[in-house]
This record gives structure tokens, C-alpha cells and sequence, in this order.
């Protein structure tokens, strides 16, 4: 199997929970185990990714979700087979930038050298050539020469104060990041390069863990119009234009009667689509552009 990647661009909020709460907050979002960086479960994007998929491709693809249920509508398809596992896996997506609030330039869309090594071993398994990992040094941060998060040499995130440093491989980080989340926007291209930077790790892991959104939710009686006794709670999302990335992978098909092989399976993923992911659909959380490279095919 190649090595395949896949991006998501959250265009609103994004909740992907994990139904319990740890803390303060009433519905935190998924967070991987060892490093708490904010993550979309693989199972919940394969679900959803499932649906946009022709439909003749969908049990070759996915298998099928029941063998008993989708019996008939397989061998409508032609096969007579029910009982053999899908093409494709998808990995857990990772976070790769976070748009922090910024004195100058409004936002900066930041990332870490942990986050970066971790990225660029992924995009050589795909035959990439990555730019060198950037490390930014202690109370330092990484920017493009055209960075406009900057104000007197410094860039000020939140509450922290950090000296600006302009770097060659960050601005190549930049350019290519920028590609990935707008193929076909020069304009935005232009404006993600600008307000990028590379942060220490520890400053990253601060700013993922408290530079979420924490909003507060309530429910109405429909009887009396009014807050419901109790009906309070806090959800966590992760802030509009977080970029994340994964990986899937692809194997010839594992029905008998379809014959292609992997590289032609690939070709059954959608390249860029739309997705609603997580929960909240009806107050607009969880609307993403999932990105799919076709790298290795």
C-alpha cells in the first residue's frame, strides 16, 4: 500500500467530542492520548466520507455496514459476496496549524517543530520532499519575512510575548501549507503565508490546550420560553480555520467480482469535498473541507 494523505480545513467550529467531561469544561473535544494536541477520530471521519462516495464504490470501498442489510443492495450491484472487509482505512487527523488571536495581523496561524517532524515524516513516506523542520529556540518564533504578526520584533499570541525570528524554512513551510489548504486560491494563499509561525513546543502545547473555544450552551423549555432548570453546560470546538492532516491508505479490492487495484480504487476518494463532522450539526459546528492528496497514486 502507498502512503496517501488527507487535510481537513475547518471552515466553522469543529466538535468532535469525546462524550465526557474531565474537567470544567462539560464537553471537551478529542485530544491524542500522549501529546493532548486536538484530533478528529478516524472513525468519525470514515462515516461521514462514506456518503460522498459513488455509490457503486461505496461497499467496495467502506464494506458493507451490515451483511444481512445490505445483502440485496450488493448483489444489485453484482455481487453475491457479503462478506468481505473494505478498501480503505483512515487514519486520525492531527492538528497542524491553530489560528491564534495576534496583537498585529489579527491572527496567526502557528504550528510547532514537534508537529512539523511528526508532518514531514508522513509526507516522505509519501515520496515528499519536506523543507528543513524548523526550531524557532526558547521564547522565539519563526516567521516569513513578510509576516505581519509582527510589531517591534516581537509577536504577541494571547497573553505571551514572543521575538520574532525570520526563517528561510519557515516561509517554505508557508508557501506549502498554504498550497495545501487553498489549491486554488492565490489570494488566500498569500494571506495564510503572511500570518504564519513556528512556535516552541511548550508554547505550542499551552496555546492548544487554552487557545480553543469554550462556548456556553443552553436549553430552552418550549413550554415557557425560558432556560430549562439546570440546562447549562460548556462545549469546547476547535476555532474555525484549524488545519489538520491524516493519512489513508488503499488496497486493491477485496470483492471478487471487482478486479481494480489500489491506485484505481484511489481514484474513487473524493479530491476536495465538504464534510459535516462531529456533533452540533444544527448550530453549524463541524463544517470542514476534506483535502485528498493524491501523493503515491
Amino acid at each position: 500500500m502507498k502512503t496517501r494523505l488527507f487535510h481537513l480545513h475547518a471552515l466553522s467550529a469543529l466538535h468532535c467530542g469525546t462524550g465526557q467531561s474531565a474537567g470544567v469544561v462539560d464537553l471537551p473535544i478529542a485530544r491524542a492520548k500522549a501529546t493532548k494536541l486536538p484530533m478528529v477520530p478516524g472513525s468519525s471521519l470514515r462515516g461521514v466520507l462514506r456518503d460522498e462516495v459513488a455509490r457503486e464504490d461505496v461497499a467496495t470501498l467502506f464494506g458493507p455496514t451490515n451483511t444481512d442489510d445490505d445483502a440485496n443492495s450488493i448483489a444489485q450491484l453484482g455481487s453475491g459476496d457479503t462478506s468481505f472487509a473494505g478498501a480503505c482505512a483512515v487514519g486520525d487527523a492531527t492538528l497542524l496549524t491553530l489560528p491564534v488571536r495576534c496583537l498585529a495581523g489579527v491572527v496567526c496561524y502557528a504550528t510547532s517543530p514537534f508537529i512539523l517532524s511528526r508532518y514531514a515524516r508522513d509526507l516522505r513516506r509519501a515520496d515528499l520532499q519536506v523543507p528543513d523542520v524548523v526550531d524557532p529556540g526558547q521564547s522565539q518564533v519563526a516567521v516569513p519575512p513578510q509576516s505581519v504578526n509582527r510589531v517591534e520584533g516581537k509577536v504577541v499570541l494571547e497573553d505571551l510575548d514572543l521575538t520574532a525570528r525570520e526563517d528561510a524554512a519557515a516561509a517554505q513551510w508557508a508557501k506549502m501549507l498554504a498550497g495545501v489548504a487553498y489549491p486554488d486560491d492565490k489570494d488566500a494563499q498569500e494571506d495564510f503565508t503572511k500570518r504564519f509561525a513556528v512556535l516552541p513546543d511548550d508554547v505550542m502545547d499551552f496555546l492548544s490546550e487554552t487557545g480553543t473555544e469554550v462556548r456556553a450552551r443552553i436549553a430552552v423549555d418550549s413550554k415557557t420560553g425560558t432556560v430549562k432548570t439546570g440546562a447549562l453546560w460548556y462545549e469546547e470546538n476547535l476555532p474555525a480555520e484549524s488545519l489538520l492532516w491524516g493519512v489513508f491508505a488503499v488496497t486493491a479490492s477485496l470483492r471478487q467480482d471487482d478486479q481494480r487495484g489500489e491506485d484505481d480504487l484511489a481514484k474513487a476518494v473524493p479530491t476536495c469535498t465538504l464534510l459535516q463532522l462531529g456533533g452540533k450539526a444544527g448550530v453549524g459546528r463541524g463544517l470542514v473541507r476534506f483535502l485528498a492528496s493524491r501523493v503515491g497514486a
